[in-house]
């Protein structure tokens, strides 16, 4: 494998971990913090309806279409942000790999409100961001979805179940 690839990928594979970590601290607050049950669910209906808000809100701007939009697209992605030689590559994996995380960034956040370590709710999460990024209405999906959380949201907050 060319080295040019594996910088892209080094790139990409960083920003995702600084995720992972970001997500792991935000799990050990919220567990210390009492925020979380056993199961690691938000353990309160603000918190979890607000997560669900603010995850549908992020829906709907233009800065997820965008994500979504550059994040479908890697070879469009590489044609228009080309960048020569190993920094080149490896900017262009940080950069692509932005925009992948700027699209589900949030998405990931409801595992706080389902269960972090729920893995029917981690299959069906993955299998919606797929949809929405392989499929021919990903940025309608993405819209619609936004809207129900949002919905969901609001009842979870007023404390209808």
């Amino acid at each position: 494998m060319p080295p040019a690839v594996m910088l892209f990928g080094l790139g990409y594979t960083i920003v995702w971990v600084a995720f992972s970590a970001g997500a792991a601290l935000a799990q050990w607050m919220l567990h210390q913090t009492a925020m979380l049950t056993p199961a690691m669910a938000a353990s309160n209906g603000r918190l979890a309806g607000g997560i669900l808000v603010a995850a549908g809100a992020y829906q709907l701007t233009p800065v997820k279409g965008a994500c979504l939009t550059r994040c479908r697209s890697p070879l469009g992605f590489l044609m228009t942000n080309w960048r020569d030689g190993a920094i080149g590559a490896l900017q262009m994996g940080l950069r692509h790999g932005a925009y992948c995380l700027g699209c589900c960034w949030l998405l990931m956040c409801l595992l706080f409100v389902v269960g972090v370590m729920n893995l029917v709710w981690v299959a069906a999460l993955t299998a919606f961001v797929l949809v929405e990024k392989i499929g021919p209405f990903g940025l309608i999906v993405a819209r619609v979805a936004g809207a129900l959380m949002i919905v969901v949201g609001i009842l979870v907050v007023a404390g209808v179940r």
